[in-house]
This record gives structure tokens, C-alpha cells and sequence, in this order.
């Protein structure tokens, strides 16, 4: 499964919502990826928070999320709520 989303944090990826980001895709049984749209840099795994921080993506940036394995459907819709959520928001989202 593939989504393609417009990331709403206006810092992106960065410190506390990529922590957020990736403690979420690792309480999945699925395999997941994300990665830059735009840009050359390759996909990687959401459950490493060096390599989510790295992709240096900012507010207003799409992403693509691949996710395979039996909570891939899950495990994208959460992710999509994180990447679609004010950051000043995060603490209050009920995440799995």
C-alpha cells in the first residue's frame, strides 16, 4: 500500500513529531518506508529516527509512505494523522 501526503508540521520531520512518527510505525506489524517526493535522497525506514530525521522534509513537503504486511492499512492511517496534525497538537492525539 502507497500514500502520497502534504506534510502539516510546520518544522516537518524534526525532533518530536519524527519521534512521534516513528514510535507509531514501529508498533505495527509492517514493513515501512518513507521518503521525499521531491529530491533525490532514497526512501527510508519509518521506525529509524536517524533516517526520518535525515530527510530533512519541512512543512509543506510531500512524502511518499509505502507500508507492507498485515497492519500496512493501519499503520498508514495512523501515520497520515501524525503528518497531517499541528505539531502544538500532537499531545493531544490518541495514537496505538
Amino acid at each position: 500500500m502507497e500514500r502520497t501526503l502534504t506534510i502539516v508540521p510546520d518544522d516537518g520531520l524534526h525532533a518530536r513529531p519524527a519521534a512521534t512518527f516513528v514510535e507509531t510505525a514501529s508498533n505495527f506489524d509492517a514493513e515501512i518506508t518513507v521518503g521525499a517526493v521531491e529530491g533525490n535522497r532514497p526512501a527510508v525506514s519509518a521506525d529509524s529516527m536517524l533516517g526520518v530525521t535525515g530527510l530533512g522534509v519541512r512543512g509543506g513537503d510531500e512524502v511518499r509512505l509505502v507500508a507492507e504486511g498485515p497492519d500496512a492499512e493501519a499503520a498508514l492511517d495512523a501515520l497520515e494523522a501524525i503528518l497531517s496534525t499541528p505539531e502544538d497538537d500532537l499531545d493531544e492525539m490518541e495514537l496505538p
